[in-house]
């Protein structure tokens, strides 16, 4: 069948597709590359003219096509942000809302894995908008970087709109919507946008060495952002038959595949296929997963059920910590009281993990923040906890790695001392005997 009529009448310009937003309703947008610019810059147009009186936007980490156009302080009384992930872009506007005593910005809680169960259960989507590759002869466009919670909201929606760009990579696996189920389509052909790579230091480096030997041949791997596991994909080089079932493709994970350490020959499920829900990263690497069959992009709640992750062999996931307390609690979502960005998918692949056979889950950071003047190790996390005590595993800073499973508290809290900066030490020693009632105990 030839589709090129059906797509010429759904073609449309950015305003007339803008159009297909309510004056009042709910939208959803793509996150990060996935979200299309030339449409946010024309539903900026209609908010500056008023011609939008309350929209709430439901998303998951923003990028510049999204902070550059609706996030902007002079539009909350009509654009009522609701993410599910915090980024610089919603601190600063909460900033600037709670200097004049207003709230801008409805933070959603939840688990990365349940996003479309909650957007289908208890969300109205009036519309979403999204970035899709070009159509193929099969009548699909592809968001290659983007499957998450893209694809199922994009279903879920009463009118999806859809921006065809060509730079937005081909990908295989479950990230494709076909013509039919698209309402209209604007094209716009602009580069997609990057994510700086932080570069690793000599604290990340040590960090990957207490933990690199936890890794065996043959484990399927997921890593969350930052340079700590940047630094594990450096010196995972050397091992063979690894596996990839991650929320998250970066360059780094890219390298680690390039250099022949990752085959996926031994997975139980998606044999022989990088897994993925979302990638963010440069053009190096939005060109490595264009037509690259090796790579499979699904949406979040296939990629991140901890029965599914559960179902391979030797799963390892790695990820990262604001705070861990002495009985194992972990914050890594709020940074001094404030919310700073969100759990994420960290509980799917901590739970996902243990489950799996032979599998493992560990949370690495610095022991510090703050250039060494604050330790990640303190007495009791005060603010929301990402990850209870019986979820956490391993944790790892410069200073070693502990397994907290079948500890007591005190022992939990001995082993956590020991992996903390060392002028820290005395002062967490104070502190556990004044949270566990032991006075005299060292």
């Amino acid at each position: 069948m030839d589709y090129h009529g059906e797509y010429q009448n759904k073609l449309s310009t950015p305003e007339k597709a803008a159009e297909y937003l309510p004056k009042i309703g709910n939208i959803g947008i793509g996150m990060a590359v996935s979200a299309p610019p030339a449409l946010l810059h024309t539903i900026e147009k209609r908010v500056q003219k008023r011609d939008i009186e309350r929209l709430n936007l439901y998303y998951l980490h923003s990028a510049p096509p999204l902070y550059n156009s609706l996030l902007k302080y002079e539009y909350m009384d009509r654009i009522k942000p609701h993410p599910f992930f915090m980024g610089a872009a919603e601190r600063a506007l909460i900033e600037r809302g709670v200097s004049e005593n207003k709230r801008v910005v409805f933070f959603v809680p939840s688990n990365f894995s349940e996003v479309p169960r909650i957007i289908e259960k208890y969300l109205d989507l009036d519309t979403f908008i999204m970035t899709v590759s070009p159509m193929d002869k099969g009548g699909y466009f592809s968001c290659g970087t983007n499957s998450d919670y893209s694809i199922p909201a994009a279903r879920m929606a009463k009118k999806l709109i859809v921006e065809v760009n060509a730079h937005m990579p081909r990908a295989f696996g479950n990230c494709s919507l076909h013509l039919s189920e698209i309402d209209a389509l604007i094209e716009n052909n602009v580069p997609l946008c990057e994510s700086p790579t932080k570069s690793i230091s000599e604290i990340d480096k040590e960090i990957a060495k207490q933990i690199i030997h936890l890794i065996p041949d043959k484990a399927t791997l997921q890593f969350g952002i930052g340079s700590v596991p940047s630094a594990i994909c450096e010196a995972l080089t050397a091992h063979q038959h690894l596996g990839l079932h991650s929320e998250l493709i970066t360059p780094a994970i890219v390298k680690l595949i390039q250099c022949g350490a990752i085959t996926n020959r031994f997975k139980n499920i998606n044999r022989h296929k990088s897994v993925y829900t979302f990638a963010l990263g440069d053009k190096a690497m939005y060109d490595f997963l264009n037509d690259n069959s090796s790579m499979e992009c699904h949406p979040v709640d296939y990629v991140n059920d901890p029965y599914i992750i559960a179902k391979n062999d030797r799963v390892i996931s790695i990820n990262s910590f604001v705070q861990v307390d002495l009985f194992g609690q972990v914050n890594a979502e709020s940074v001094n009281g404030k919310q700073f960005s969100a759990i994420g998918g960290q509980l799917d692949f901590i739970r996902g993990a243990q489950l799996s056979k032979d599998g493992a889950s560990i949370l690495a950071a610095h022991s510090t923040a703050a250039s060494g003047s604050v330790s990640r190790i303190i007495p009791l996390v005060s603010g929301p906890i990402t990850d209870s005590r019986v979820d956490v595993e391993y944790i790892a800073t410069e200073y070693g790695i502990v397994n907290l499973k079948g500890k007591s508290t005190y022992d939990r809290a001995m082993a956590l001392i020991e992996i903390a900066h060392p002028k820290f030490r005395t002062e967490l020693l104070e502190g556990a005997k004044d949270l566990m009632g032991l006075k005299g105990w060292v």
